[in-house]
């Protein structure tokens, strides 16, 4: 069973950044989900897709996955590049698209 060690993204239906800082180490899932044909829930037989552990550093999650001899990959988190905007700007007389009207 392999595992993914990542860095959560952000929320994208908030603007908080919480619970994004810390590493999370994830099993792959070993077989696909079935469909109950009766009421139509999604299950699974595998109960290692509910274990989600939490590290503070990249490293300490290796040396968790190293230490009990699981095979790992590690996912490099995107850090987005801040775009400098300043509410002035919409009103500046040079801008190339006019803002109002």
């Amino acid at each position: 069973m392999r595992a993914r060690i990542y860095r959560p993204a952000k929320n994208a239906m908030q603007s908080g950044k919480a619970r994004t800082k810390l590493w999370q180490l994830d099993y792959e899932p070993e077989s696909p989900r079935t469909v109950d044909p009766l009421m139509g829930w999604t299950s699974s037989g595998d109960m290692r897709q509910q274990i989600a552990l939490e590290f503070d550093t990249r490293e300490e999650a290796v040396a968790y996955a190293q230490a009990n001899a699981i095979p790992y990959q590690v996912f490099e988190p995107h850090v987005p590049t801040p775009k400098p905007k300043a509410y002035s700007d919409n009103f500046r007389f040079d801008r190339k698209v006019p803002w109002s009207h």
